[in-house]
């Protein structure tokens, strides 16, 4: 199985608020002092804010660079160094007001020009998501404490944008300088210590002494590690030496013996059977929608989450985020676990001996026996063909899968639907539409709050039951916190914002 998370680490429900208002978010006090260790996946290849990618990376880049806004625990919007925001009637035309108290580490200050900066270098920068300000068309700086952002159309997401990677700052005297990826100037509530820290392993901040809201500051030092490897993280968490975790099933008992606190948290995304070729240019069958509801009807998706991920996760048919108004708790009950429906819209579909799917294997094809054995009750046959995890993506968008057991996820209704639904989502590889969707889709792109929740239920309704997916479970990941500390879960990204973890 592959995951790939689009929206990271900024994403929440899609209706966004046209008005924002001023305040320093969710100031929740703090008994303040020592210190914590987390533990994350991966490091970042560079800490300038132009190349920088948050979702679980994204604690190396908070703690020293303030974003524009900051999406709470409860993914709700809240200012952060823009105080207003404020969209113009066509949603094209965004207004930011600056707080006037901000000073980086270097004693410059926050202005306009600086956000300007930052905005067109993230733009242009190497970052994997700057092409989520493509649709910036002109950004200015109105006068010393107002950005004005013109899009070119419509970008539901956008403010998301701006409280994740894209509306990372840094001070406009360090942009120029070429060791901004490893000695990084920001306005954030902590500085990177570089005598503690090692590039690409282990990262050592301390708090700063000057930062504006200070409410936020929970500990006196932070240390963010990357582990990889499932024995370390264990042995990290049983030897004491680590406090929060982004846990690998494997290391959940552990955890739990040392007396760990185990979140499961639910931002998006789905894992289960992905259909490219509704079309049946490669798989007559496929291009069948009576044969893509059959798969679905196939599947026993409790039994499966119980062999395949020791029953952790909640089974699902619908492939939009929970927190997001597109989901409709209904449709996770479209299809029940009924073989002899599934033959019966077979031999429906033309195929009274049942079908034959094609699937890669990443070389774990062993690990999906369960799956393969109850699609075959249903005289739905598995073949599996040879491929590489390392070229799946390529793979997948050049139309060498016709469907895929994969997981894949975005924390916001638009993002799903860009991601896997319109014509051009890179998720789509066969270019799958219909005209009735094209209007919801611009619906969701333009209209105001109402519309675009109407319309992404349509949406989702549409695609469940077309069977465009065969989802099993909602895609999660789970958090560990040790007795030292308290975590406040998020509900749109995979790993909890450093303000929302507090000493006990």
């Amino acid at each position: 199985m592959f995951r790939w998370k689009s929206i990271v680490g900024a994403a929440a429900v899609l209706a966004l608020a046209v008005t924002g208002c001023s305040g320093a978010g969710e100031a929740t006090g703090s008994k303040g002092g020592g210190a914590a260790t987390l533990i994350t996946v991966a490091a970042p290849g560079s800490l300038d804010p132009a190349a920088a990618s948050m979702g679980p990376m994204a604690a190396y880049y908070e703690a020293v660079y303030d974003t524009l806004l900051r999406l709470d625990s409860a993914g709700k919007l809240q200012p952060w160094l823009a105080t207003k925001w404020t969209y113009d009637d066509k949603r094209t035309k965004l207004t930011l007001t600056l707080r006037d108290d901000v000073t980086f580490t270097d004693g410059s200050v926050l202005t306009a020009d600086v956000v300007v900066a930052n905005l067109e270098r993230f733009k242009a920068g190497t970052a994997q998501n700057a092409g989520r300000l493509a649709v910036v068309a002109a950004v200015e700086a109105a006068d010393d404490k107002t950005v004005v952002i013109t899009l070119s159309q419509p970008e539901p997401n956008f403010l998301f944008y701006l409280a994740s990677d894209a509306g990372l700052t840094a001070s406009g005297k360090a942009l120029a300088d070429p060791d901004l990826a490893t000695d990084p100037v920001g306005s954030g509530a902590y500085v990177l210590d570089k005598s503690g820290t090692v590039i690409g392993s282990t990262y050592h901040y301390t708090k700063n002494p000057n930062y504006w809201n200070p409410d936020v500051q929970h500990f006196d030092e932070l240390t963010v590690k990357a582990l990889q490897n499932v024995g370390s993280i264990a042995n990290a968490v049983t030897a004491g030496e680590a406090d929060i975790v982004q846990l690998p099933k494997e290391a959940v008992s552990p955890a739990r013996s040392a007396g760990w606190t185990i979140n499961e948290i639910h931002s998006g995304g789905f894992t289960g059977l992905m259909f490219f070729d509704r079309n049946g240019e490669v798989s007559e069958p496929l291009g069948k929608e009576k044969v893509r509801q059959a798969i679905n009807y196939a599947l026993d998706r409790p039994a499966l989450i119980k062999a395949l991920n020791a029953g952790v996760g909640s089974p699902t048919t619908q492939i939009f985020p929970t927190a997001g108004r597109a989901y409709d708790a209904e449709l996770d009950r479209a299809y029940p676990h009924d073989p002899a429906k599934a033959k019966k819209l077979l031999s429906e579909a033309g195929y009274p001996d049942g079908v034959t799917i094609t699937l890669p294997d990443f070389g774990n094809r062993d690990n999906y026996a369960i799956l393969v054995q109850m699609l075959g009750e249903a005289d739905i046959k598995v073949e599996w063909s040879e491929s590489q995890l390392q070229n799946s993506i390529t793979d997948i968008l050049s139309k060498k899968f016709s469907a895929v057991y994969f997981a894949l996820g975005d924390a916001t209704d638009w993002g799903t639907v860009q991601q896997v639904i319109t014509p051009n989502a890179a998720f789509n590889p066969f270019k799958t539409k219909d005209p009735a969707l094209d209007e919801l889709i611009q619906q969701l792109q333009a209209g105001d709050e109402a519309t675009q929740a109407e319309a992404g239920r349509k949406i989702n309704k549409y695609v469940v039951e077309h069977a465009w997916f065969a989802p099993i479970q909602g895609s999660f990941s789970l958090i560990g916190s040790s007795p030292d500390v308290s975590v406040t879960p998020p509900t749109m990204t995979t790993y909890p914002s450093i303000f929302d973890i507090q000493p006990k």
